[in-house]
């Protein structure tokens, strides 16, 4: 990188007092991204000794049943969040749009997306708590059931629930940013094109479908794109609440679990390697819409 920005500016000679700031940022590329992402790389196809092994580090992740819960599991996590947080985040902001108390409204749902995520699983963590059926439950969730004449349940041990009781934190997390977002877009929305549709007869739905749904629609896609690679980085929810154990692990998780807890470094780094090609289509795709919204302009 820097024999090219030198390149450059030999070239150009206004371009030489630009190489003086761009150093030091393509020192820090180099060191902090490029490196470990090539070092990475390498490090997929050796074993826990550093001795090449070629792919046994991606065969041992797609034939072992609990690697492969792994990925199913990231798989799961990428389709549900993202399509319920945008969902639900969209909904919200169309119906509080201009209503009385909108800004508490929006606080309201905003407010967890402003938690770390660690302290949003130590809440549910406590949400889902568990106790024998012949004691007070200090858990909400099994409060409820057991006001319903349930049974108590041990949430994040019941598998597969656990998985999708840990999806409702993260959904639960995103959903106020993708309400801000989109409330915003539809703020943007012209309104001569809304009364339009009105005085032609569209109804509520129809404005909504047909026009309002089509002009957010940059929005949308920041949105899904936005929650559907911080879903396939997520690791924090996982690990807090059940450290993977029960069936519930992710890649983000078990990445650090291989290669800081069974001393298997080089399937840690192939199941990084993984999670950087699953998260590459999304940006792809997030480039290729922008480009076309700058063409159109």
């Amino acid at each position: 990188m820097a024999g090219l920005l030198g390149y450059a500016a030999d070239r150009d000679d206004d371009s030489k007092p630009m190489l003086v700031f761009l150093m030091p940022a393509a020192l820090l590329l180099t060191v902090g991204l490029v490196y470990p992402a090539v070092r990475t790389a390498i490090l997929a196809f050796t074993d826990k000794t550093g001795t090449f092994n070629g792919v046994d580090n991606f065969v041992w992740m797609f034939t072992q049943p609990e690697a492969l819960v792994t990925l199913g599991n990231t798989i799961v996590w990428v389709i549900v969040v993202p399509t319920l947080s945008t969902a639900i985040g969209l909904a919200y902001a169309v119906f509080i749009d201009k209503s009385r108390g909108e800004r508490f409204f929006k606080s309201l749902l905003f407010m967890p997306f402003a938690l770390s995520m660690v302290g949003a699983s130590i809440i549910w963590k406590f949400m889902y708590a568990y106790r024998g059926p012949q004691q007070d439950q200090i858990g909400f969730v099994n409060q409820v059931i057991v006001w319903f004449g349930g049974e108590p349940q041990q949430i994040l041990q019941n598998s597969p629930w656990n998985t999708l009781a840990l999806i409702l934190v993260m959904i639960w997390i995103q959903t106020g940013f993708a309400m801000v977002v989109l409330s915003a877009s539809i703020k943007g929305v012209p309104t001569e094109q809304l009364e339009a549709a009105q005085i032609d007869g569209a109804n509520p739905w129809q404005r909504f479908t047909n026009v309002t749904v089509p002009s957010i629609r940059p929005a949308l896609v920041v949105v899904v794109t936005t929650i559907s690679i911080a879903t396939l980085k997520v690791f924090d929810i996982v690990r807090t609440m059940t450290a993977g154990n029960f069936e519930t692990s992710v890649v983000a998780n078990e990445m650090y679990t291989q290669a800081f807890r069974a001393g298997e470094p080089g399937r840690g780094a192939a199941l990084a390697l993984i999670l950087f090609i699953m998260v590459l289509p999304i940006v792809i795709y997030n480039v290729r819409v922008l480009n076309q919204q700058k063409a159109i302009r």
